[in-house]
């Protein structure tokens, strides 16, 4: 047989021995200071830049891709599992006013009524509610003030965690992504979801004080304005202590039943949010694991969704400056976009 010589250029042919550049799915070689083959994650051997050179979109191969048409089908499989989300007489919202989109910003409340005229907070016994509700009050708002991190405070994230894996949203979720070949067990897919969402980092100066769920769900001030805060059930509990006031919204959802999507303009305690897009009347997991598709999915980047045959898409940010692992990054945000 013909023997073809390729002449590379020196630097092609010799790759550094601690790096991946040009050896990702190279066969394993024990001579090799690490590795760049597919089993080198699970073996914890890998080049330090593997993720950089062979996993793209922080997965293995092709047929770990996910793609447009699995995100839709998924998402739909997700909203059909939503069984602790609010029936449509557990809620009763006035949205009042719809502002044009050169209204958002200019903090006039249009709205005389609360956004929520009725919620059944016998919703809120259910186990994922009420350790969801627990996790609220955890949290200092402001920027830049650290975060004292309590073992009961600990504990709490533990048992929401340990709630939302037992539904049947959450093993759906799970089901897919190891398919996907992200997770090999339950296990480490609930450690995973602890550090995304729950491990802090530094919006301000130096302070552990921010993180995922934090920002999502709880809310932070931020120079002066409402940073995150997209959750329904934490602005329903401040709105009813008179803490949060809705002033208008210039969006809402095509859905008849819930969940629904609004884009809300609101005050809480005197700091104003100019869009802020939210589920109503979802369970904790459905809105806890929809973001948590997206970030894995598309970081970065828009989610295109479908839920009960209407499309939506979901925003999430990576937090850049600091990870917890190779290739491991925290939750900056993640929202609905309205559009």
């Amino acid at each position: 047989p013909q023997t073809t010589l390729l002449f590379l250029s020196p630097k092609e042919l010799y790759t550094a021995p601690d790096s991946c550049k040009g050896r990702c799915e190279e066969p394993y070689s024990k001579e090799d200071e690490c590795h760049c083959d597919a089993e080198c994650e699970s073996h914890h051997n890998c080049c330090e830049d593997y993720y950089e050179h062979c996993r793209p979109e922080g997965f293995s191969s092709s047929r770990d891709a996910i793609s447009d048409q699995e995100l839709l089908q998924v998402s739909e499989q997700l909203y059909g599992a939503d069984h602790n989300k609010a029936r449509p007489q557990d809620i009763t919202i006035n949205p009042q006013y719809r502002a044009a989109p050169d209204e958002t910003d200019d903090q006039e409340d249009r709205s005389p009524r609360p956004l929520y005229a009725f919620v059944n907070e016998k919703l809120f016994s259910k186990p994922t509610y009420a350790s969801f509700i627990r996790l609220l009050d955890n949290y200092q708002r402001a920027t830049g003030r650290e975060e004292e991190v309590t073992a009961e405070e600990l504990r709490e994230q533990d048992t929401f965690l340990r709630e939302v894996m037992k539904t049947e949203l959450m093993k759906k979720l799970f089901a897919f992504l190891h398919q996907k070949n992200r997770y090999g067990s339950e296990q480490e897919f609930l450690e995973d979801l602890k550090e995304m969402w729950f491990g802090l980092y530094s919006r301000g100066n130096g302070e552990k004080d921010s993180s995922g769920f934090e920002h999502v769900f709880s809310g932070e001030i931020k120079k002066g304005q409402v940073s995150g805060f997209h959750n329904w059930i934490r602005f329903y509990l401040l709105e009813k202590q008179g803490l949060v006031n809705y002033y208008s919204h210039n969006y809402n959802g095509p859905w008849d039943s819930y969940p629904d999507v609004l884009g809300l303009q609101f005050s809480w305690d005197g700091f104003y949010k100019e869009v802020g897009s939210a589920f109503i009347g979802c369970s904790p997991e459905f809105e806890f694991g929809v973001y948590t598709l997206c970030f894995i999915a598309r970081p970065g980047r828009a989610c295109h969704l479908s839920l009960g045959g209407h499309g939506i898409s979901i925003q999430t940010y990576t937090w850049t400056k600091s990870t917890y692992g190779p290739g491991k990054k925290y939750i900056a945000t993640a929202y609905v976009i309205s559009p």
